[in-house]
């Protein structure tokens, strides 16, 4: 078989990592009720375990990343994808609230790792000039798990057991084990300095602007897709089954967005596509918020929306990436941290305003404010280097 196919198998395999990652971070939202239930617990102590595994990535990715580019990358995914089929695959036999977090914040840990050193594999495996192609192949696995395999969870753990979605995303680990061990070439150390040299990167200002810009710029799509349920029934008056079919509306504009951010990425450059995606997502959010109420055009936007924020992943990952040399897989896993940060604190600033007794529409202006500064920065960016 020639190097090509292999590595468009290697890539394949990073893909299924990726659809299984993405399933067990989302779909825990689809069968919160039926969790909160069986463990006799309350829908906001079930959101806990939303919460924790965020966490979990944001602690695991920064320390199994700068140990894994230690090791040759292709065991160091065969053993985060051993982890993480692990830990998901005991999450679906937890009987009580305690067990299940801790479950959930050790399913957590092995994420932003896999993402940061695949994202770096992935630029390896590529052909010279492709590589934004090739990071997108890898991060469609998650996309691809919004529009698949999310339903599919929720269906099964809502009309079965809560437990069953779990026992799928174990299934699925283990199938990207497999991949990962027929299909990945052998690969060296990407790291033979010491584990003190990789963590002086965040000496780097830069560095930590990118970081901002990630958590800010991103955190504007999930003010939004966190309170697409409510914007659905309450303000454009659709009924509840409806939802489904937005979040999957959500999910194919994620597929088409992240190769879109590919391409940009390509034709311009990281930063530049970066500030053209935030720029567009602070404007059809704005739009989003003054049509709410007619319900072809949300849908519409719906799809709009999920592909404009899905195109700036790739940009924003090579960016990190060609600020980190020397030590590329601990800054790629940093930018998955930074993602789960934008997730936490894109979903609490939408909710100050709608507490405090505005309208869920309000949720969409708060996010456009976000993408803007996000774009913003990526504007002082451009301009500070030259």
């Amino acid at each position: 078989m020639s190097a090509k196919k292999m590595n468009k198998k290697a890539l394949f395999a990073l893909a299924i990592g990726g659809f299984g990652i993405g399933m067990t971070e989302f779909v825990i939202m689809g069968i919160l009720p039926d969790v909160a239930k069986a463990l006799s617990i309350t829908i906001p102590e079930a959101g806990h375990f939303i919460a924790i595994y965020a966490l979990g990535v944001v602690v695991g990715a920064p320390l199994l990343s700068s140990l894994g580019s230690k090791w040759p990358s292709h065991k160091m995914l065969l053993g985060l994808m051993l982890w993480f089929t692990v830990f998901n695959t005991l999450s679906a036999f937890a009987e009580s609230y305690t067990s299940l977090l801790i479950f959930r914040f050790l399913s957590g840990l092995p994420h932003g790792a896999f993402f940061g050193i695949g994202a770096v594999v992935a630029g390896k495996l590529a052909t010279p000039g492709k590589e934004p192609q090739a990071m997108a192949i890898m991060f469609a696995g998650l996309t691809v798990a919004n529009v698949v395999g999310v339903p599919l969870g929720t269906y099964f753990g809502h009309h079965f057991s809560w437990n069953v979605a779990f026992m799928m995303v174990g299934v699925v680990g283990v199938l990207a084990m497999l991949t990962v061990y027929l299909w990945m070439p052998k690969l060296k150390p990407a790291s033979t300095v010491s584990i003190k040299q990789d963590f002086k990167i965040f000496k780097r200002i830069e560095l930590w602007i990118l970081i901002l810009l990630t958590t800010v710029g991103t955190g504007g799509f999930f003010a939004w897709y966190s309170y697409i349920a409510p914007l659905i029934t309450d303000v454009t008056k659709y009924p509840e089954y409806m939802i489904g079919y937005a979040m999957i509306l959500a999910g194919l504009g994620m597929v088409a967005g992240n190769f879109l951010g590919a391409k940009l990425t390509e034709k311009l450059s990281p930063m530049r596509a970066v500030i053209t995606s935030l720029g567009l997502m602070a404007t059809v959010l704005i739009i989003n918020a003054l049509v709410a109420a007619n319900p072809v055009m949300v849908l519409i936007l719906t799809f709009t929306i999920g592909a404009i924020s899905f195109s700036v992943v790739t940009p924003l990952q090579m960016a990190i990436i060609n600020a980190s040399k020397g030590s590329e897989m601990l800054g790629s896993s940093m930018n998955q941290s930074a993602f789960n940060m934008g997730n936490a604190s894109g979903a609490f600033l939408a909710g100050l305003p709608i507490a405090m007794g505005y309208s869920v529409v309000s949720s969409s202006y708060v996010g456009a404010i976000l993408a803007g500064t996000g774009a913003l920065i990526a504007v002082g960016i451009v301009i500070s280097r030259r």
